[in-house]
């Protein structure tokens, strides 16, 4: 991976938000770092005399953010935040409201808290698709310690006010001038710096080291689509039919999908899982396994869906148990959505979790969250909330 910053550009960037946008952009122009939405950036500043952290707001992606896009917190609330024994999403999201400067902006990201207690002026968190598809295999701790020998490594855990907390006590008695970044096991990398410039380029150097770990120890065998009569048309009307309402498909042939889709193994391929936590929420834990009988297979898949969520649910709403992607075997995947935006979404998703799979799968098997977690995401304390009103 390499840099893309220009010091002559960066020179036209005075102020530290302004500065903060650029590299932001820079990060978010990458789909191998994060995905629609994905990551969160932050830097510290003064406004009046008090530190202020400018945090990635809400709703914004890195790839086109502005400077309103950070929200503007109070960084000693934040702080103080951070010591709690506990904290629930919606009071976090409460009080670091009440801590911001300008009630117009977007809430701050649920990782401003985190942000806060990294004692640098500018702080990068990515979903690396090379460092996290390392971390989800069964010795990817071990690899992940052996290449970064000077990170943080933390282990999985709820992102939100549970990994800021986490991280805390962890780094208690951390030098922090000696720690290069951390690794979030299943998660993701943070970098952080005084200098804007530095911690872009420690976050491009961090993930080049597990890029080149892949190429040395990976090796996916491309395959050439064997099948080409598979009825779509019928497969979107069950979906719809499942969902409730018409939904708009978006059929995936590319070499990725192809590829993945004609392994000998893509019935336990495709359990697999997820790449990294926040995909679950666009495309659920696993995807629609299409075999002969379209109505059979998605039959089975919403009663597994149901068996799942009746698993782990205490008072939570049951999503739409219809699939939001489909896998057919030797022909490739198709996304489900409500308009073709939200397809192209789950598709670029896809597109990477596939390939992270099948490098994983060359590193002694894919292990993505467990279902626990991964339904602590699916059903995140906010989302519900929506659903409740």
């Amino acid at each position: 991976m390499k840099s893309l910053f220009n010091d002559k550009e960066a020179l036209s960037y005075g102020s530290d938000v302004a500065m903060r946008v650029y590299t932001s952009r820079l990060l978010g122009q990458d789909s191998n770092l994060v995905l629609h939405g994905g990551g969160n950036t932050s830097v510290k500043s003064k406004v009046d005399g008090e530190e202020i952290l400018f945090v990635k707001g809400s709703g914004w992606d890195l790839a086109t953010i502005e400077e309103p896009g950070f929200a503007p917190v109070k960084l000693d609330p934040l702080i103080e935040m951070a010591k709690l024994d506990a904290l629930s999403d919606s009071d976090m999201v409460k009080q670091q409201r009440e801590a911001m400067i300008d009630e117009t902006a977007p809430n701050p990201s649920i990782e401003a808290i985190l942000h806060a207690i990294i004692p640098f002026k500018f702080v990068d968190h990515t979903h690396s698709d090379a460092v996290v598809t390392i971390s989800n295999t069964p010795n990817g701790e071990a690899i992940i310690k052996e290449l970064y020998p000077n990170f943080l490594i933390v282990p999985y855990v709820m992102p939100g006010f549970i990994l800021a907390k986490t991280i805390y006590d962890m780094s208690k008695d951390l030098d922090w001038s000696q720690c290069e970044g951390m690794i979030l096991l299943n998660h993701g990398v943070f970098t952080f710096n005084e200098d804007a410039k530095v911690a872009y380029e420690d976050m491009i150097k961090a993930v080049t080291i597990s890029e080149e770990y892949l190429e040395k120890n990976s090796s996916i065998q491309v395959v050439k689509s064997q099948e080409k009569g598979f009825d779509f048309t019928q497969l979107q009307k069950a979906v719809s039919s499942a969902k409730g309402f018409e939904v708009k498909m978006r059929i995936n042939q590319s070499q990725t999908a192809v590829t993945f889709a004609s392994q000998d193994s893509v019935a336990q391929l495709a359990k697999k899982g997820i790449l990294t936590p926040e995909h679950i929420i666009r495309t659920k834990r696993f995807p629609l396994l299409v075999d002969e009988n379209i109505s059979a297979s998605l039959e089975n898949y919403m009663q597994e869906y149901e068996s799942y969520f009746n698993t782990f649910a205490t008072d939570e709403i049951c999503l739409n148990k219809a699939p939001n992607w489909a896998i057919i075997p030797n022909v490739g995947t198709v996304s489900f959505g409500k308009n073709e935006k939200e397809c192209q979404v789950i598709e670029d998703i896809n597109n990477h979790t596939m390939d992270a799979i099948l490098k994983g799968e060359c590193l002694g098997g894919f292990e993505s969250i467990s279902l626990k977690d991964g339904f602590e995401m699916e059903y995140w304390e906010l989302e519900q909330a929506k659903l409740k009103k």
